[in-house]
């Protein structure tokens, strides 16, 4: 893949302060999800202001795209076009005495015109799960719908990168997950993502890549499992291994063999006790079906009989628009993150499920549950919900 966001040999020293970076270098490529995680102080916000130019390094250099940032006024701009910073705290970035007029403030300021404005305010809107709060002043809003707020300004402006520091902060668990489907969401649509965190439970099961980061200097750079792998390296950063992690790790020093592959999913851990207690032949029975329906392709309402047959039957959705056709049809969702592992877990059980999803992770339920029968020798259906005609033949 290629690279997009580099650091060579980069410090910062703040007046009168120790040296917040100490010399990093490091790459992002293009399509990755990347977190950097460490503890409060260790540097991580200062470099993510890097990113986008509102930091200059003291030494060493930051690239986009191959070319070394520069600072003057408009290729700042350009840059902040390309590269979209979301604050901790939305508060902070939000300015406008409405919804639409702050996020109309980038393409605004990128002189776009104002039909194209309306357009690019719209769109973003859409994408993050709040169209139709134009009119809704900031303050009126909660701290999950201003995230939303603040995220829709910076995509407003169509950026290649999309860079989050403590994305979930002040979020409620359930805001939590909503939020980070989102960035799943807008991943898979072709964004790439780098998030700082000191959250290592949310960094492992999403990040391609991991960067620890203490007091300046980087730790460890890797794949989550090898860079939450080494318990003293995690320590000496005042975190914690991940409790998935840090099971497998248990279960290996109690002389049970583990796969190469560490578990990233309660699904995951599931297959690795079943293989462990070697009750797999006995303990299930017919593994139930995984249908998918696709609310970009189709009108969800088409679907109500095909429901109404299966009154047990259990709904998760993926992405914000799927969400959103749910609730205009008063559907009750039981999952709304990890939806594909699951209803593969469901599945297992001998129980049906149905995923609501759109155009951009549609694909990715196929791919997923295709990789799990390829590596545990499960065979489980998914069935796509295309039409009236089909769910109809379903019956």
């Amino acid at each position: 893949m290629k690279v997009i966001l580099e650091a060579r040999d980069v410090s910062y020293h703040y007046p009168g302060d120790r040296e917040a970076i100490r010399g990093i270098s490091f790459h992002v490529k293009k399509g990755e999800k990347v977190a950097l995680v460490g503890p409060n102080g260790a540097g991580k916000s200062t470099l993510l202001q890097m990113f986008n130019g509102m930091i200059r390094p003291g030494k060493g250099t930051i690239l986009f795209d191959n070319e070394p940032i520069r600072y003057d006024a408009s290729s700042l701009r350009q840059l902040r076009k390309r590269v979209g910073y979301v604050m901790q705290n939305a508060d902070r970035q939000i300015i406008a005495p409405t919804v639409y007029q702050d996020v109309a403030f980038g393409p605004a300021n990128l002189g776009y015109d104002e039909k194209a404005i309306h357009e690019a305010v719209a769109l973003a809107l859409r994408q993050v799960g709040m169209a139709g709060f134009e009119r809704r002043p900031p303050h009126h809003l909660s701290g999950g719908e201003k995230k939303k707020v603040a995220i829709a300004g910076v995509l407003a402006m169509d950026p290649d990168i999309l860079v989050f520091d403590e994305p979930t902060s002040g979020l409620d668990p359930s805001g939590s997950e909503d939020l980070m489907e989102l960035l799943e969401e807008l991943n898979h649509e072709g964004k790439t993502i780098f998030i700082s965190t000191h959250d290592v439970e949310l960094a492992y099961p999403w990040a391609d890549r991991v960067i620890l980061l203490l007091d300046g200097e980087i730790l460890e750079e890797n794949v989550p499992a090898v860079a939450f792998g080494d318990p003293e390296l995690v320590r000496k950063a005042h975190l914690s291994v991940p409790i998935l992690l840090e099971l497998s790790q248990e279960l290996g020093r109690r002389g049970f063999a583990q796969p190469e592959q560490k578990p990233r999913s309660v699904l995951d851990m599931i297959h690795i006790l079943e293989n462990l207690l070697q009750h797999k032949t006995c303990c299930h029975p017919s593994p139930g079906t995984i249908s998918v329906f696709n609310v970009d392709e189709g009108d969800l309402s088409s679907v109500s009989v095909w429901m109404q047959a299966r009154p047990g039957i259990c709904i998760g959705a993926m992405g914000t628009r799927a969400k959103m056709c749910a609730a205009k049809e008063n559907l009750t969702l039981a999952f709304t993150y990890g939806v594909i592992d699951k209803c593969i877990l469901r599945a297992l059980r001998g129980q049906d499920s149905l995923i609501l999803t759109t155009n951009a992770m549609a694909a990715r339920v196929g791919a997923r549950v295709e990789a799990y029968c390829k590596e545990s020798g499960t065979t489980i259906c998914v069935i796509p919900l295309m039409s009236d005609s089909d769910t109809g033949s379903r019956e």
